[in-house]
């Protein structure tokens, strides 16, 4: 089968450390790839890949001071996968909705995997006006804002088996935060959890420009404490060591996570986690197998005097059984066929404004 993969510009596929879309788009594609499937992947020039890549730009967007308003860069590269649409069975697209308009006659040739919050109110009228796009929610919970959308499936995430390896002989004498600094993540509340518990807390967590002040003003003044270590943004060669080493991970976020890749990361190593109930954590999270689902400060401190409890060998079989890269793309599969099988209207036979 002929599939393009369309990538978001604003990192690297995969990305050189933090980024989430991207990085399951490169797992996607490199997984078509192994199994045979003729992939086109578009995305930035500093990408890596098995499959056929067409670069925009020498870099991710967020590595280019240039770069200070990506929608250009983005309707540059959806204008070129347009003229080339013909030579795809399907076309996956990672760009939310940017790409409706310009391929609305073709929608049953297409995928579009929504990554992002969808309770945003100016989001309403593209949903309104584009009814005709396929799309995948990567939780039930992401559909809520829009339960009467064009939804082809969910599909959660998956990541390689032998990406972040199981951690045989732990340290557990830390509990791990990982992700971006800001509100909705909480990692204010990671540290209170951590303190209350007596155990170390380690921060491996990017500080976007738009957080800088956020992360100045009300994360900084709680890192001056012996049982807080913040280590920065750290890549995949880092990971398995970080989280195969933690007592647990905690994940105690303020807002709907439309999935939450943390959280199988973790539990590929076999590290269980400690997450509030929001957004898609009943979901991924097997209550009291790969981790607690807790409801405020207390139930999370109680929870990781528990984490031994829990039968890590157990975590890493679950996530081998549900987040694996291969169920993931074996979904996905059964939408390709499916719009492969749709009638192909010919760009050539589209006429443009």
């Amino acid at each position: 089968m002929k599939i393009a993969q369309v990538a978001p510009l604003m990192e690297s596929v995969p990305p050189r450390q933090y980024g989430g879309s991207e990085r399951v788009v490169s797992w996607i594609t490199e997984q078509l790839v192994h199994l045979g499937h003729e992939v086109t992947l578009f995305a930035s020039g500093d990408s890596s890949t098995a499959a056929d890549l067409v670069a925009f730009g020498d870099r991710a967007l967020r590595f280019d001071p240039e770069a200070t308003y990506p929608l250009p860069h983005h309707l540059v590269m959806l204008d070129a996968v347009r003229r080339r649409a013909d030579e795809f069975d399907v076309i996956h697209f990672h760009t939310d909705y940017l790409h409706w308009p310009l391929f609305r006659d073709m929608a049953q040739r297409t995928v579009t995997t929504l990554h992002g919050r969808l309770d945003l109110p100016f989001l309403k009228p593209a949903f309104a006006g584009f009814p005709e796009m396929p799309l995948v929610s990567i939780s039930d919970n992401q559909r809520t804002p829009f339960p009467a959308a064009n939804w082809a499936s969910t599909i959660y995430h998956g990541l390689p088996r032998d990406l972040l390896p199981y951690c045989e002989r732990p340290s557990t004498d830390y509990l791990a935060f990982v992700g971006r600094i800001c509100p909705e993540k909480r990692v204010d509340r990671a540290i209170a959890i951590a303190k209350r518990a007596g155990v170390k807390l380690r921060i491996a967590a990017k500080v976007d420009v738009s957080d800088q002040a956020y992360f100045e003003q009300k994360i900084k003044p709680l890192l001056d404490d012996p049982l807080v270590e913040f280590i920065g943004e750290i890549d995949d060669t880092q990971k398995p060591a970080f989280f195969g080493n933690a007592l647990g991970t905690l994940f105690p976020i303020d807002w709907p996570e439309p999935f939450g890749l943390v959280m199988i990361e973790s539990m590929s190593c076999g590290t269980p986690v400690i997450a509030y109930n929001h957004g898609s954590v009943p979901e991924v999270i097997d209550h009291g197998v790969t981790g607690f689902i807790v409801d405020g400060e207390d139930e999370a401190v109680t929870a990781v005097h528990r984490l031994t409890m829990l039968n890590r060998l157990m975590v890493r079989m679950r996530f081998e059984e549900r987040f694996s890269v291969e169920r993931m793309v074996g979904d996905y599969m059964t939408l390709y066929e499916d719009a492969q099988d749709a009638e192909r209207v010919p760009v050539s036979a589209i006429t443009r404004a």
